[in-house]
């Protein structure tokens, strides 16, 4: 039996739900059930009616799905599939934070650990950082974690007063001015969307043609006429994209972007998940509910 074949079987006995992050290597998406970027699976995992959630993404997203859906067993195939943007910032740096800036509201990109999101007073992804920005009260000042990048998009974008932590996302910094222009270079005419989180984001992201989250760029492949297009984010993206739009050229604007954390499962790890009820994700009660209130303004946003 082929490992498709197991883990379909396995999906039935288990009564579980696949869920896969854009990023993932391309035989993962194409085998999970739903496929999506942070919030759009967040949503996801509260839809599926399973008894067994199966996140082929990282910690933090078996986190989250875990947050929000307590009483349901989550799963990681791979402990180690964490995240260096995640890491940048440890809820006790931030208690100290809001400690030098009494009264301002915390936004918490959803790619941080569970014990950080119960410091926040909402969480957001990249798809609706902005609107969730506009909606806070504008008389109060708002800290902006861990993404430097994405929060000067946010904070160009709003015009709020927005502190921001210094963190980046080791795969998107990567993508700089040079990046680009020697793109540009090698594809003359090519349209260029960019991922926020896209380093040097003031300088890079006024000069590319559209700024989208990866549900927007995965929108945008479905839409899109135009003969090729250079994509700025992690290269995982493009498998989806491609199968969406065939007609269009999407090429990577630098080949080189692939997060080791996002390609560390395999079908075998999901496989062997499902077999085994490996690897559980718990988060501590006390943690979970402080951080399930900011995480449920995200999704309903």
């Amino acid at each position: 039996m082929s490992l498709e074949s197991e883990i379909r079987v396995l999906k039935d006995e288990r009564d579980a739900v696949l869920l896969a992050h854009n990023y993932q290597r391309p035989e993962v998406q194409d085998l999970a059930d739903f496929v999506g970027d942070s919030l759009y699976l967040a949503r996801k995992a509260r839809e599926a009616d399973r008894a067994v959630i199966v996140f082929a993404g990282v910690r933090f997203m078996a986190e989250t799905a875990k947050i929000l859906n307590p009483s349901r067993t989550v799963l990681l195939p791979d402990l180690g599939a964490g995240c260096g943007l995640a890491d940048a910032i440890t809820a006790e740096q931030l208690r100290r934070w809001k400690d030098d800036h009494p009264g301002a509201l915390v936004v918490a990109y959803i790619n941080t650990s569970a014990d950080v999101k119960a410091e926040a007073d909402v969480c957001c992804t990249s798809s609706n950082a902005v609107k969730i920005v506009e909606q806070l009260p504008s008389d109060r000042e708002v800290l902006f974690l861990p993404d430097m990048f994405l929060g000067e998009f946010v904070r160009r974008k709003t015009g709020r007063k927005i502190h921001l932590w210094v963190g980046d996302c080791p795969v998107h910094a990567k993508l700089r001015p040079e990046t680009l222009a020697r793109a540009r270079q090698e594809h003359p005419g090519a349209l260029v969307v960019a991922h926020p989180e896209c380093g040097c984001g003031s300088q890079v992201l006024p000069d590319v043609d559209r700024v989208l989250s990866t549900d927007g760029m995965v929108r945008f492949a479905e839409e899109t006429r135009d003969p090729e297009v250079l994509v700025a984010t992690e290269v995982g993206i493009l498998h989806r994209m491609r199968r969406l739009n065939p007609t269009t050229r999407f090429e990577p604007l630098d080949a080189g972007a692939v997060c080791p954390y996002m390609k560390s499962i395999d079908l075998a790890d999901v496989r062997d998940s499902l077999a085994r009820l490996q690897h559980r994700i718990e988060v501590p009660i006390a943690i979970a509910d402080r951080a399930r209130r900011a995480l449920e303004r995200m999704v309903a946003a």
